[in-house]
C-alpha cells in the first residue's frame, strides 16, 4: 500500500464520520425514527441501501471464488434479482398497508402470534450463525490478503481486521440506526460500483479482452456431460448445478430473500410512500444486474490468467489455486497507487454497509417482535436504547462464531446457499400463501413455518452427519439418507416448497378460515377501493417501462450464456 492510498483511504473515512456524525444529530426518538429511518426515504436512498446491504464480502471472496472455481454456475443466484420486482410491484402494497416493522410481524397481523415468534427466532439465529458471522470472516480473510500483512503485533491480523471491522460498523449503526444505513449506502454504492468497475476493465486488459476470457473458460469442461465454465444452463444430470435444479433452487431463494426477508425488505419499508419504495426496488433491481460482471467474472478472468501464466493465484496446501483469493489478487497485482486505495474503500464500503443493515434488521426484530411485545407500554426512547443493546449482543455472538466459520473458508459462498435453500421454502410458502389465498387460516400458516424448520433442521443434521459417518462402500443407502443427503440440495429445495405449500393447503381446509376483519387490505381480493386507488396512483408508465427493460436484460443474459 503506497502513501497515496492510505491518503484516499482517510478521506473515505473522513466523509462517512461526517455522515454518520450529521445523522447521529438528527432526532430519533421514536423506534419508526431509529428502525426505519423515519419512514422518509427516497426511491434512490432505497435502491442504494438494497444493492449495498445485498453486497458483502461473501460476494468480493465467494462469489468471485465461485467464478474462478466452476465459472457461470453461481450466476443464476445474482440474476434472479429481477425478483425484487416482484416486492416491489406485489408486496410492497401489502407491506404499506400492514404499517408494521418487522416480518414477523406481518405475520401476526395475517396469521398469529405464534407465526410471529417462529419466524423470529429463525431470521436471529441465521443472521447470527450465515450473514454477520460469513461476512465478518470473509471480510478478515479480504484485508489479509489486500494489505499482506500476515501478524501485527504479535497477533493474527484477521482478528485485527475482523474483529476492528465489527466494531467500527457497530459504532455507527448504534448510534444511527437506520439512516446512518441508508445515508452511508448512498456514499458507499458508487464507491462500490467504481472500484469494481476499474478491477473488470483492468483485468481484461491484462488477459487480452472478453474474447481471451471466454475462450479460456470454454475450453476447461465442468462435467462429463460436454459443459464448459462459460455455461450456465447444465445437464440435468450435473450432480452440483443441473439447470432445473438451479432455477428452481434459485428462484425459491430468491423469493424468499428479495420478497420476504427482513435484511433486504426493511430497506423499502424505510420509504416514504408506496411510490418511492417501488421505485427503490427497480433502481435496486437495476443494480442487482451489476454483481455478475463486477465479482463473478473477474473470478473467471483470475482463472484465465492463473491458466496463461500459471502463478497468478495463490495455491492451497493441495497445490491446487486458491479460488476465494480471485479478487484480492486481482486487486493487489493489477492495480496502480491510488486507485488500490478506492478499491479497499470499495470493499470496505461492501462490507460495512452489509454489516449495518444487519445489525439494524437484527436489533429492529429482536426489539419489536419480543422486547415490545410483552413490554407493550415501554417509552419510545427506551425502546431504541434497547435496540441499540441488542445490536451489541449480536456483535458479540458473531465474533464468537467466527472461529467455527474459520473452518469453513473454502466453502463460504455455497455454505450459504445451501443453509438458505433450506431456510427459505417453509417461510416462502407461509407468505406466498398468505397474500394469494384468503382461506389460507393461522394454523395453515404456522404449520407450513413449522414443518420447513423442521425439515430443513434435519436436512442440515443429515448432511453434518453422514459427511463425519459416510456409509461404507458396498452398503446401500437407506431411503433417509438417499431423500435427506444424497438428493440435490436443489431439486431438495424444489421438492420442498411443494411440500410446505401442501401442508398450509391441507391444514387451512380443516381449520377455521380467518375473519375478513382481520386480513383486509393483506390478501389479494380484500383491498377497498380507497386502498386500490391509493396503489394506482403509485406507478405510471416509467415504472413499467423500466420493469421490463430489467426482464429484457435477464432474458439476454440468460441467452448469451446459455
Amino acid at each position: 500500500m503506497a502513501l497515496l492510498d492510505w491518503i484516499v483511504i482517510i478521506l473515505f473515512f473522513a466523509a462517512l464520520v461526517g455522515i454518520i456524525i450529521w445523522v447521529s444529530r438528527q432526532k430519533q426518538n421514536t423506534a419508526s425514527d431509529y428502525f426505519l429511518g423515519g419512514k422518509d426515504a427516497t426511491w434512490l436512498a432505497i435502491g442504494a441501501s438494497i444493492f449495498a446491504s445485498n453486497i458483502g464480502s461473501e460476494h468480493l471472496i465467494g462469489l468471485a471464488g465461485a467464478g474462478a472455481s466452476s465459472g457461470m454456475a453461481m450466476a443464476h443466484w445474482e440474476i434472479q434479482g429481477w425478483m425484487i420486482l416482484l416486492l416491489g410491484w406485489v408486496f410492497v402494497p401489502f407491506y404499506t398497508r400492514s404499517m408494521v416493522y418487522t416480518m414477523p410481524e406481518f405475520l401476526e397481523r395475517r396469521y398469529n402470534g405464534a407465526s410471529r415468534s417462529i419466524l423470529s427466532i429463525i431470521s436471529l439465529i441465521s443472521y447470527v450463525l450465515t450473514k454477520v458471522a460469513v461476512t465478518v470472516y470473509a471480510g478478515g480473510l479480504v484485508f489479509q490478503q489486500v494489505f499482506g500483512i500476515d501478524r501485527l503485533w504479535g497477533i493474527d491480523f484477521f482478528w485485527i481486521a475482523a474483529i476492528g471491522l465489527v466494531l467500527i460498523t457497530a459504532i455507527y449503526t448504534i448510534l444511527g440506526g437506520m439512516k446512518s444505513v441508508l445515508y452511508t449506502s448512498v456514499l458507499q454504492t458508487p464507491i462500490l460500483l467504481l472500484g469494481s468497475l476499474i478491477i473488470l476493465v483492468l483485468g481484461l486488459k491484462e488477459l487480452g479482452g472478453w474474447d481471451e476470457m471466454m475462450r479460456v473458460c470454454s475450453a476447461v469442461e465442468v462435467n462429463e456431460y460436454g459443459d464448459t465454465m462459460t455455461n450456465l444452463i447444465r445437464d440435468n444430470r450435473d450432480p452440483n448445478y443441473p439447470w432445473l435444479g438451479a432455477l428452481i433452487g434459485s428462484a425459491v431463494i430468491g423469493f424468499w430473500y428479495w420478497c420476504t426477508d427482513q435484511f433486504i425488505v426493511q430497506r423499502v419499508l424505510s420509504g416514504k410512500n408506496e411510490k418511492e419504495s417501488r421505485r427503490g426496488t427497480i433502481f435496486g433491481a437495476y443494480l442487482k444486474l451489476l454483481p455478475v460482471f463486477l465479482f463473478l467474472i473477474p473470478g473467471m478472468i483470475a482463472f484465465a490468467l492463473h491458466q496463461n501464466l500459471g502463478d497468478f493465484l495463490p495455491l492451497n496446501a493441495n497445490g491446487l489455486p486458491n479460488s476465494d483469493a480471485a479478487f484480492p489478487t486481482l486487486v493487489a497485482k493489477l492495480l496502480p497507487a491510488g486507485i488500490k486505495g478506492l478499491i479497499v474503500c470499495g470493499i470496505l464500503a461492501a462490507l460495512m454497509s452489509s454489516l449495518a443493515s444487519l445489525f439494524n434488521s437484527s436489533s429492529a426484530l429482536f426489539t419489536i417482535d419480543f422486547y415490545q411485545r410483552f413490554h407493550p407500554n415501554t417509552e419510545p426512547k427506551k425502546l431504541v436504547r434497547i435496540g441499540q443493546v441488542a445490536t451489541v449482543v449480536i456483535v458479540f455472538l458473531g465474533i464468537v462464531w467466527i472461529p467455527v466459520m474459520r473452518s469453513m473458508g473454502d466453502v463460504l459462498y455455497n455454505y450459504l446457499q445451501e443453509v438458505q435453500s433450506v431456510l427459505a421454502p417453509g417461510i416462502a410458502a407461509a407468505f406466498l400463501m398468505g397474500i394469494a389465498w384468503k382461506r389460507t387460516s393461522a394454523q395453515g400458516g404456522m404449520w407450513g413455518l413449522i414443518s420447513g424448520l423442521v425439515i430443513g433442521l434435519t436436512r442440515l443434521s443429515a448432511k453434518i452427519w453422514y459427511d463425519f459417518q459416510p456409509t461404507p462402500m458396498g452398503v446401500e443407502h437407506s431411503w433417509f439418507q438417499y431423500l435427506f443427503y444424497d438428493c440435490n440440495w436443489l431439486f431438495f429445495c424444489g421438492w420442498m416448497l411443494l411440500f410446505c405449500v401442501a401442508v398450509v393447503f391441507v391444514v387451512s381446509l380443516f381449520t377455521a378460515a380467518p375473519e375478513p376483519g382481520k386480513i383486509q387490505g393483506l390478501v389479494f381480493g380484500t383491498s377497498t377501493p380507497e386502498q386500490r386507488a391509493a396503489t394506482r396512483a403509485s406507478w405510471n408508465g416509467w415504472d413499467i417501462f423500466h420493469s421490463i427493460v430489467i426482464l429484457g436484460i435477464t432474458v439476454a443474459f440468460y441467452i448469451y450464456f446459455w
